[in-house]
């Protein structure tokens, strides 16, 4: 399991779950080949939930396994 905050670089610093991995939402949009496997599952969250969540939509869309992780 992999744990990705899609936060900003500064609100990650500010705060964030030990072991996790930032890629900031729009760096992950937009080079999702780099970053993530289609045979691993992938945890998305931020501090608000709505940028991880659009990021789940996004990349499940493309087959990826991602999911939303709620606080």
């Amino acid at each position: 399991m992999k744990i990705i905050d899609v936060s900003d670089k500064y609100t990650y610093s500010l705060g964030h779950i030990n072991g996790s991995k930032n890629i900031p939402y729009d760096e992950l949009i937009n080079n999702y080949r780099l970053y993530l496997n289609k045979n691993v599952s992938y945890y998305l969250y931020c501090k608000s939930g709505k940028l991880s969540k659009r990021a789940v939509a996004v990349l499940s869309s493309l087959g990826y396994k991602v999911y939303l992780l709620e606080n």
